[in-house]
C-alpha cells in the first residue's frame, strides 16, 4: 500500500491522498497521525483513514513528511463517532478532528520571519518598518504573533507585509512539538558492574571514599540490586530517581557525578507524566444505599435489560450521585469502562474528591481547564494496556478514547452548558453520548432533578426507560419556596439594592443560626447598563450590538461578547452631562451591598470573572463546603448539583430576567434554573428556605417551582409545543450569515432564504435580524428551518452544503460566512 487518505484538522468535507515515500519503515496504520504538506508552505498532522494502492489521477500527489506513530492513536469507533458527528452536526471531519485532540498531539507548522541575507541597507523604510527590522538584532526568527506584541502601538501586520514585498523578510515554515513528557533523571548501574565478584571489588575499592561509598550502597538497596543479581537479570532493578538517592544517602550532587564520571553510574531522562499516581485498589468501601437509593438502582439494572438508556428522575438531594457510585463499582467489576459527565468544571471539582475515595487510581478527570499536556497524558493512557476505568468530565471527555465502555452517565442532563455553541462542531453533548454509547454497546443513564423536556417526551413514548426518586436522602422535606412580589416594593421604594426585607430578614436569621446562604443572579458585573441622566446614551461596544457592562473591580466597561475593554468616561461624549446613572445589578454590584449589610461575614462570588482557572473553581467551591464562607454569590454556575450541607436560604434575585427572554424555552429554563438553585438548601437538615423575588408572581411558573411540580410544567409545556410546532415535534436547524457588512449580508440572507424556500418550502422562516445583530466586527441574519419527524437527514445535509457553497461562490460573497446550528438550543 503506497497511498494513505488522511482527515486534516481543517474545514475540508473531503480526506487527501498522500504518497508513501519507500524509505519508510513498515505502513502506518488506520488511526496513526501523519505529517503532511498542505497548500504552498503549511504542515499540519492529519489522521489516517484508508490505505490503498489507487494513485490519484486529478492532481499531483504530495508525500507523506513523517509518520508520527508506531500505533494508532484513535480506536476505530472514534473515526465512526467522527464521521457521525460531521454528518448529523453539517460540518467537516476536520473541525471534529480539531476538537477532538488535544493541541498537544496536533503538530502544525508556523509562520517564521527572518530578515532576508540578500538585502541590503534600510533606505526608504517608515519609522514603523525600522522598529520592525530592529526586532530581528536581537532574535534571528521572529513569529508574528511576537512582533504584533512587540509592536502594538501601530498595526504590524500590515508593516509586515510592506516589508515582505520590498524584499526585507523573508518567511519560512517551521514545525514546532508543543508536548513534551515531564522527566526527573534517574541513576543506574552501568552495565559491566552488574556482577557479583566484580561489584564486590568496586565495594572494597571504594572504602577509601566512604561517601560514593555510600552512594553505592544505598543504590543497592533502593534498586533490589541483589535480588537482580542473584537471578543476573538487568531488567528486575528498580528505578531509582537521582534527586531520592543523593537524599537518602545524604550527598551532594557532586558525589553523585563523581561515580558518573568514574563509570560506576550512568544517568537518564525517565518519563514520570504529570497524572496523578493513587493507587487502584478502594481508599474507602462504598457506602450502603437507603432503601429509596437501593430501589432505584435495582429499577435502573432491570430497565437497562430491556432498553439501553434510561432517565433517573430524582428530585434534589435525593442521592442520586450514590446510586451512580455503586452502578460504576458494578461496571468495573465486570471488567468495563464508564463515562460520567457533568455540565460544569465545577461540579468535577466537587465530585473528584468524592469518587476518589472509592475508585482511587482508577479514575481521571478531564476538561478544558487542564494543561495541555495533562490532557494529552490523559488521552495516552486511555490508549495503554491499562486505561483508567472511570472518567469524569465535562463536554469535551466524549471525545476520548474507550476501550471497552459499558455505562454513559449524563449528570444533570438538561442542562444546555452541554451544548457547544462556538467553534464547530456545535454538538450537543448529551446527544452525542448516547451515539457513542451505542456504538460501544454500553448504556446510558440521564440524570437530573428538572428534565429537558424532549427527554420527557422520549420518556412518555417509551423510547427511553424511567426511574423515579421522589423523596430526598434522610427523608428531609423539599424547599419551601416563598414568594416575594418586588413590584410593588420598587414602586414604594422599600428594596435594599436588590433585597427585599423579607429577604434580608431570612439572611439575617440564617447566619445567627450558624447556617449559610446561596444568593442567585443570573448576570455578572457591576451593572449591566450605564447611562446618561441627561440625553439617555449608553456606552456601547464598537465592535458588538449590544451595551457594555460596568465592573467596579476594575473601574472598567467590558463587553460579554467580544471582551472589548474602555474606560469609564468622566462625562457623557453626546451632551457633555457629568452624571452616569447605573441601571440593573450583576453578581458584582450584589457582592457589594452584601458586604455592606453584612460587614461579619465571609462572602465569595462564583462567576465567570472569579474562576477563570481550575485553582479559583477548587478554592472557591472547598471554602463554602468547609464552612470558611458564610454567603456564595453567584450565576448559573451555583445551580448544577452542587452539595453543600450547611445552607439554609437560598435567595433568587431577579427571576424576571430568565422569564423574559424570546425564546420557546425560557419557561422551561427558568424553571429548570430556579428549581435547581432552590434545592440547593435544606439538603441534610432541617427544611430550606427560598425566597424567590419576581415582578410576575401570577405566572404559572412560578406556582409550578413553589410547588415542585414538574409533571404541570411537562404539561403545559408540551401542549404549546406541539400546537406551534417546536421540538420534540419537529427538529430546528438555525441557519447563521455574517459579514461585516449590513448591506452585502441584507443581499446574501435574502438569496439564501430563497434558495432555501425554494427546497424547503414553508419549512423556512426569515431571514431576521436577531436580538444581537453584530459581535466583533460581524452582521448578523439569522434562518430557522423546521423539519418534521422522519425527514431524510442524509438528503437535508446534501442540500444544505450545496446551497451553502453555491453562494458563497458568487461574487461578492467570498467572504461571508455561513454555518448551521443543528438542535440549537
Amino acid at each position: 500500500m503506497k497511498y494513505v487518505d488522511v482527515i486534516l484538522p481543517l474545514p475540508l468535507t473531503a480526506t487527501y491522498t498522500y504518497e508513501l515515500p519507500p524509505s519508510f519503515q513498515g505502513t502506518p496504520a488506520i488511526g496513526c497521525r501523519v505529517l503532511v504538506p498542505f497548500g504552498q508552505k503549511k504542515v499540519y498532522t492529519a489522521v489516517v483513514v484508508a490505505l490503498h494502492d489507487n494513485r490519484p489521477e486529478n492532481y499531483e500527489v504530495k508525500q507523506v513528511l513523517e509518520v508520527l506513530d508506531s500505533k494508532p492513536v484513535l480506536l476505530p469507533v472514534q473515526l465512526d463517532f467522527w464521521r457521525w458527528i460531521a454528518q448529523y452536526y453539517i460540518c467537516s471531519p476536520g473541525e471534529v478532528f480539531k476538537a477532538a485532540l488535544p493541541s498537544g498531539m496536533k503538530l502544525e507548522s508556523e509562520s517564521v520571519l527572518l530578515l532576508n541575507p540578500d538585502y541590503d541597507g534600510e533606505e526608504g523604510l517608515s519609522d514603523d518598518e525600522r522598529k520592525v527590522v530592529s526586532l530581528f538584532a536581537h532574535e534571528q526568527e521572529q513569529s508574528l504573533s511576537k512582533i504584533q506584541k512587540q509592536c502594538a502601538a501601530f498595526a504590524a501586520l500590515r508593516v509586515v507585509k510592506g516589508l515582505l514585498a520590498k524584499g526585507v523578510l523573508v518567511m519560512k515554515e517551521e514545525v514546532k512539538q508543543t508536548f513534551k513528557p515531564r522527566t526527573e533523571t534517574h541513576i543506574r548501574l552501568c552495565e559491566k558492574f552488574f556482577d557479583e565478584n566484580i561489584l564486590s571489588a568496586l565495594l572494597d575499592e571504594l572504602k577509601r571514599a566512604p561517601k560514593q561509598l555510600a552512594v553505592l550502597t544505598k543504590y543497592i538497596e533502593m534498586s533490589g540490586c541483589v535480588a537482580a543479581l542473584r537471578l543476573k537479570n538487568s531488567q528486575l532493578l528498580e528505578e531509582v530517581p537521582k534527586r531520592s538517592l543523593m537524599e537518602a544517602a545524604g550527598v551532594t550532587t557532586n558525589i553523585c557525578n563523581a561515580l558518573i564520571v568514574r563509570g560506576v553510574f550512568e544517568s537518564y531522562q525517565y518519563e514520570i507524566g504529570r497524572l496523578s499516581t493513587t493507587g487502584v485498589a478502594d481508599v474507602v468501601g462504598l457506602s450502603p444505599l437507603s432503601n429509596g437509593q437501593q430501589q432505584a438502582f435495582n429499577q435502573i439494572l432491570s430497565c437497562f435489560r430491556n432498553q439501553s438508556v434510561c432517565l433517573l428522575h430524582g428530585v434534589t438531594s435525593s442521592g442520586k450521585t450514590e446510586v451512580y457510585i455503586h452502578l460504576i463499582r458494578k461496571m468495573i467489576d465486570e471488567g468495563k469502562q464508564v463515562l460520567y459527565l457533568v455540565p460544569e468544571i465545577a461540579l468535577t471539582t466537587q465530585l473528584t474528591e468524592r469518587l476518589s475515595r472509592v475508585f482511587g487510581g482508577r479514575m481521571v478527570v478531564y476538561h478544558s481547564k487542564f494543561p495541555d499536556a495533562e490532557r494529552v497524558e490523559i488521552w495516552n493512557k486511555q490508549m495503554s494496556d491499562s486505561p483508567y476505568d472511570v472518567v469524569l468530565g465535562a463536554r469535551s471527555s466524549v471525545f476520548l478514547p474507550f476501550q471497552r465502555l459499558g455505562l454513559v452517565i449524563v449528570d444533570e442532563e438538561h442542562e444546555h452548558s452541554y451544548k457547544q455553541q462556538d467553534p464547530s462542531p456545535r454538538y450537543h453533548a448529551r446527544n452525542v453520548a448516547l451515539v457513542l454509547a451505542k456504538m460501544c454497546g454500553a448504556k446510558t443513564l440521564l440524570g437530573t432533578a428538572t428534565p429537558a423536556l424532549e427527554t420527557y417526551y422520549n420518556v412518555r413514548t417509551n423510547k427511553y426507560g424511567l426511574v423515579e426518586m421522589k423523596e430526598r436522602y434522610g427523608h428531609v422535606e423539599m424547599p419551601c419556596v416563598e414568594v416575594v412580589d418586588i413590584k410593588e416594593l420598587h414602586r414604594k421604594r422599600r428594596m435594599v439594592g436588590p433585597f427585599s426585607s423579607r429577604l434580608l430578614d431570612e439572611m439575617r436569621r440564617a447566619l445567627e443560626n450558624k447556617e449559610q446562604v446561596i444568593l442567585f443572579q443570573n448576570r455578572r458585573g457591576y451593572a449591566p447598563q450605564l447611562e446618561c441622566h441627561a440625553c439617555g446614551w449608553t456606552p456601547r461596544c464598537p465592535k458588538c450590538d449590544v451595551s457594555m457592562t460596568y465592573h467596579m473591580s476594575m473601574n472598567k466597561l467590558t463587553c460579554h461578547y467580544c471582551g472589548f475593554v474602555s474606560d469609564v468616561p468622566a462625562r457623557c461624549p453626546a451632551c457633555e452631562e457629568k452624571k452616569l446613572v447605573q441601571h440593573g445589578f450583576g453578581t458584582e454590584k450584589v457582592e457589594d451591598v452584601v458586604k455592606h449589610l453584612f460587614p461579619d461575614a465571609s462572602i465569595a462570588r462564583m462567576d465567570l470573572d472569579t474562576t477563570r482557572t481550575r485553582s479559583a473553581y477548587e478554592r472557591i467551591i472547598s471554602d463554602f463546603q468547609e464552612g470558611r464562607t458564610n454567603i456564595l454569590i453567584g450565576t448559573q454556575m451555583v445551580t448544577k448539583g452542587l452539595d453543600f450541607e450547611r445552607v439554609g436560604v437560598v435567595g433568587i434575585l431577579n427571576t424576571d430576567s430568565m422569564m423574559n427572554v424570546p425564546d420557546f424555552r425560557s419557561f422551561e429554563r427558568a424553571y429548570q434554573m430556579m428549581a435547581q438553585v432552590a434545592g440547593r438548601a435544606g439538603r441534610r437538615r432541617a427544611q430550606g428556605r427560598v425566597i424567590l423575588q419576581t415582578k410576575s408572581p401570577d405566572l404559572p411558573v412560578i406556582a409550578q417551582v413553589v410547588s415542585h411540580d414538574y409533571n404541570g410544567l411537562y404539561c403545559q409545556q408540551i401542549e404549546e409545543r406541539q400546537l406551534f410546532a417546536f421540538p420534540p415535534f419537529c427538529r430546528l436547524i438555525y441557519v447563521y450569515m455574517k459579514h461585516k457588512r449590513s448591506d452585502v449580508l441584507d443581499r446574501l440572507a435574502k438569496d439564501m432564504g430563497q434558495s432555501l424556500r425554494a427546497v424547503f418550502g414553508h419549512r423556512i422562516l426569515g431571514p431576521d435580524v436577531p436580538p444581537v445583530a453584530r459581535i466583533q466586527l460581524l452582521y448578523i441574519r439569522k434562518i430557522v428551518i423546521k423539519l418534521e419527524p422522519g425527514i431524510s437527514m442524509d438528503k437535508v445535509r446534501q442540500c444544505l452544503l450545496s446551497v451553502r457553497d453555491t453562494l458563497l461562490q458568487r461574487t461578492g460573497y467570498g467572504s461571508a460566512q455561513i454555518y448551521y446550528d443543528v438542535d440549537p438550543m
